[in-house]
């Protein structure tokens, strides 16, 4: 008896034994996995932003000029895009601005440099401070990200810009008054907002007081109509432009507004109106619809 005993704690000594050893490679091969990274590769390019300000206003519109100095003995095996994030200080995500660069990266030529302009609107974020900004090169059907020349932080993503988020309260107030519908939401992105027009669509604001740009983003159902729409834009009987609704992707169109344009009152009413209107095809859908406005925005001039 005394025998079997000792025999089974030797075997479940043993076979504790075969368990630790098990485990240990399993964290051996677990511990290599995670620490594995990227295989060195040489640079592709060297990439830079810059801000059109570098206070920025949430809800405010912002021109990015990107640039990327191609590396001499670059090869790059297809068509990359450009990841785009915006971070706060403790690296919580606050926004993406991923997207194709105006030149294909399969066209990329050794020693080129290749620059462009975005101009894009900070979204409605609950964040007032300092904000970085890394990009990198990454494939969406592989995730493959390409080794650039930088400041890297981690899996070859760039710091290229740092710059301040300031509250809305320093833009100019949009009160968007008659001839609107109420605001809707993309299912599938909740950053993206717009409101159709009816066939004239009133905004009010305070008056700045000086020459300003107005920004409209805006598309269209430009295959309901033709010739396409007319769009008019207006302060009281002074027409500010007019342009063709032709588009229906997102176009972003900016538009000076004089000091004399704006009126000498407090408040100003810039109108917007289309020549014709459509109803949609959906059931119980009586709205008369105009174009689709995604942002309108005062800029004054600094």
């Amino acid at each position: 008896m005394q025998y079997l005993e000792q025999l089974r704690y030797h075997l479940g000594l043993s076979m504790m034994s075969c368990r630790w050893k098990q485990l240990s490679i399993f964290l051996a091969v677990v511990a290599v996995g995670c620490s594995s990274k990227p295989p060195d590769e040489p640079p592709v390019a060297t990439p830079s932003v810059s801000l059109s300000r570098d206070r920025v206003p949430i809800g405010s519109p912002v021109r990015i000029t990107y640039r990327f100095d191609v590396a001499q003995n670059a090869k790059i095996d297809g068509d990359y895009w450009v990841f785009v994030h915006v971070l706060d200080p403790e690296d919580e995500q606050l926004w993406t601005e991923d997207h194709l660069p105006a030149v294909p990266t399969s066209s990329w030529k050794p020693g080129q440099k290749v620059e462009y302009t975005r101009t894009v609107f900070v979204p409605n974020y609950p964040y007032i401070g300092e904000a970085a900004m890394r990009v990198g090169l990454y494939m969406p059907s592989s995730g493959k990200r390409l080794t650039l020349s930088g400041t890297e932080t981690t899996r070859r993503e760039y710091v290229v810009s740092k710059f301040q988020l300031l509250p809305v309260s320093e833009n100019v107030f949009l009160i968007y008054k008659d001839g609107w519908h109420p605001a809707e939401v993309a299912s599938d992105n909740p950053a993206s907002e717009w409101q159709w027009t009816r066939k004239t669509a009133t905004i009010s604001f305070r008056n700045p007081r000086k020459d300003s740009t107005f920004y409209l983003e805006w598309d269209a159902r430009a295959d309901l109509f033709n010739p396409p729409q007319q769009v008019t834009i207006r302060v009281g009987d002074q027409v500010i432009d007019t342009f063709t609704a032709d588009s229906k992707d997102r176009k972003l169109m900016t538009f000076p507004v004089s000091t004399t344009q704006l009126g000498p009152g407090d408040m100003t009413e810039m109108v917007i109106e289309v020549d014709r209107t459509f109803t949609p095809t959906g059931a119980n859908d009586t709205r008369e619809l105009g174009i689709r406005v995604f942002h309108a925005f005062i800029e004054p001039k600094s």
